[in-house]
């Protein structure tokens, strides 16, 4: 289904009552994040927000695809894995031989369909460029800060237009832009992204780069600038598959070289000067629930704003999970599993990617498996598979079919994982390139990774029988806090509940090597045997909260440095998953705070909650994490 404009998408989300509009005024400053921070985290009350007094001229919508409903909606479709179907459906037909002519000549109107979906660039003006501001002025448009280290406002949904100067190739991505100016922003693109490359290729040709951002019109669009698509692969054709439409593209005013969609709510229009200094940019509250700090990145002169008549300014923020940002990550998990299935990894049934994982961190996959060290296979192919490199944690087991169990059965995929594993054996470290965001790296987009096997081992992968797991009557965890005073909490309950042989630990480091050493100790006390596996996270983390437990530990973690086996067999995994210092691990980068927001603001939407129309009041979500931040700062090392 494809929505003429974003005003009819915000009619089609208040028609099935899914929006909740917003009269009062609200600050972009600060205010609207908090108060869209509590709907998004409260599953009876996750809604999307038009604000729609925000001291501009214009309406912002939020949180518009934050919830498995919305993002069909958004995608036109029923449910997400309709539209992995719909691509199955086709590379199948497309990749099964053709015996005849006959059999060639049906492909036609399908391929004939298939060609329709190509994006094409129109004459004249779009209704984009209904309004051209006489002179551009990013300050007229309600952008927001979001949270309190933030290093000013930031445009949180670009669609970010630039072209390869050797061929001529279209490329839309999404990345931050922090606002400078009325007319300089950012350019957040990270050295792995193709802008990146294109504006590389600019600095090479001695050449002024043009770029232009779009923002809002049909909801799609949004959804195909975060697909991680091949680098050669126009976005616009996946935005046009998907909404069984092509996409209309007009010519910029001021950049004529990008085309951008003739239906978008407003357009940036502007360039990146390679040659000139770059700019300081950041801190951001980010989507790995932690500030990304700042660091030096292009500049972006902006050279004309347009708009629609009736434009509505689509905005969204991340933070500590769930936000937004979870949804489109799902999507992208169906929509790009036959893909990866049917050209690289063919033995996969399923993935799954835990909110808590923040994306890359963590991975479940589901494996046909048919010969020993198949999963090493596949476990190289992922993290050769183009955004799939980033992939920090790696977890296989085998395929519903031959589990009897649902990916997304969380608690009896561990059982049956952990019952197949020998944490010696069936656990593997890597290293290779890492999100730039992930902060627990010792080197900036460089860091270690971790498999851990959990499929059925055939003979030639056994080296000792595994049998099911079952607490020894002489754990007690209340003997082991009594005995180690740094331990502020141990859970216990996966492995005395549910037959999971692994343990949380919350501890309080105070000298180098206090976690492997702790980890020792506690292999040798009473009742350990039996178990594999134990997460240590800050001693700030409630350790019975395990969304947060492993929030943190994936977040901190880095699989390569921060392991140690202990006990008498050295068959007991320790994982470090707490921050990391100078002081206390030798960790030379900053260490980020993790994303609350402050007193002041929490206060002023609460006093301001009775006149939103949200209903009884949502107590903010950052009161349980404040006790969790050091100092104040975006950077631990600031507050120290």
């Amino acid at each position: 289904m494809a929505y003429k404009s974003l005003r009819a998408f915000i009619d089609a989300l208040e028609q099935a009552g899914e929006l909740v509009r917003i009269k009062t005024f609200v600050d972009p400053v600060l205010e609207i994040a908090e108060i869209t921070d509590r709907v998004s985290k409260t599953p009876d009350r996750n809604k999307a927000l038009l604000f729609e007094n925000t001291g501009t001229g214009f309406p912002l919508l939020i949180n518009s695809m934050g919830s498995d409903k919305r993002m069909c909606m958004a995608l036109g479709i029923d449910h997400l894995d309709d539209a992995m179907n719909d691509i199955d459906g086709l590379l199948k037909k497309m990749s099964t031989p053709k015996n005849g002519l006959l059999e060639k000549l049906a492909m036609l109107p399908q391929l004939s369909k298939f060609v329709s979906y190509m994006p094409k660039v129109v004459s004249g003006r779009g209704a984009c460029q209904e309004v051209v501001m006489e002179k551009p002025d990013l300050s007229k448009l309600p952008i927001l800060k979001c949270w309190p280290q933030d290093g000013g406002p930031f445009i949180t949904l670009p669609a970010i237009h630039t072209k390869d100067p050797n061929n001529g190739i279209r490329n839309i991505g999404m990345y931050r832009m922090q606002v400078f100016t009325p007319t300089m922003t950012g350019m957040h693109w990270h050295k792995h992204k193709v802008s990146a490359r294109h504006f590389n290729e600019y600095k090479k040709l001695g050449k002024i780069m043009p770029v232009c951002v779009a923002l809002g019109g049909d909801p799609v669009y949004t959804y195909a600038a975060t697909a991680p698509l091949p680098e050669n692969v126009d976005e616009y054709m996946l935005a046009g598959f998907l909404r069984k439409k092509k996409v209309e593209l007009v010519k910029c005013i001021t950049q004529p070289e990008i085309e951008v969609p003739a239906d978008a709510d407003f357009i940036i229009e502007g360039y990146v000067d390679p040659s000139e200094e770059l700019v300081w940019e950041g801190p951001f509250g980010d989507h790995t629930g932690y500030y990304s700090l700042p660091d030096w990145y292009p500049r972006f002169h902006v050279t004309a704003i347009t708009h629609r008549k009736d434009a509505v300014y689509p905005a969204t923020i991340v933070g500590i999970p769930p936000q937004e940002d979870a949804w489109i990550g799902k999507a992208t998990e169906r929509i790009f599993l036959t893909p990866i299935k049917m050209t690289m990894v063919p033995e996969i049934a399923d993935m799954n990617m835990p909110v808590e994982g923040v994306f890359h961190n963590l991975v479940i996959t589901t494996i046909h498996k048919e010969y020993a060290g198949q999963g090493q296979k596949v476990m190289n192919a992922m993290w050769g598979a183009g955004q799939m490199m980033f992939n920090k944690i790696l977890v296989l087991s085998d395929a519903v079919a031959d589990s009897g169990i649902k990916i997304d059965d969380y608690g009896n995929l561990a059982r049956y994982v952990f019952n197949n594993l020998n944490p010696v054996t069936d656990v593997y470290f890597s290293q290779g390139p890492m999100d730039v965001l992930d902060h627990s790296c010792s080197k900036l987009g460089f860091g270690g990774k971790m498999c851990i096997d959990g499929t059925k081992k055939m003979e030639e992968e056994m080296t000792a029988p595994l049998m099911p797991f079952k607490i020894n009557a002489q754990f007690n965890a209340n003997d082991v806090l009594a005995r180690s005073p740094e331990i502020t909490g141990i859970n216990d309950k996966l492995a005395r509940e549910w037959g999971i042989g692994i343990l949380f630990v919350a501890v309080k480091k105070e000298h180098p090597n206090h976690v492997s050493e702790l980890h020792e100790q506690l292999c040798k006390m009473a009742g350990m045997e039996g178990i594999k596996m134990v997460l240590y996270v800050e001693h700030t983390v409630n350790a019975n909260n395990i969304p947060d437990v492993l929030w943190r530990f994936c977040n901190n973690l880095d699989p390569r440095r921060d392991h140690f086996y202990g006990g008498k067999g050295k068959n007991i995994l320790g994982l470090d998953g707490t921050r990391k210092s100078k002081k206390l691990d030798n960790f030379d980068r900053p260490w980020p705070n993790i994303i609350a927001a402050d007193d002041k603001t929490i206060a002023s939407v609460d006093e301001k909650w009775g006149q939103l129309g949200l209903g009884k009041i949502i107590i903010s979500p950052s009161l349980q994490y404040r006790t969790q931040l050091y100092g104040g700062g975006a950077s631990v090392l600031d507050s120290e």
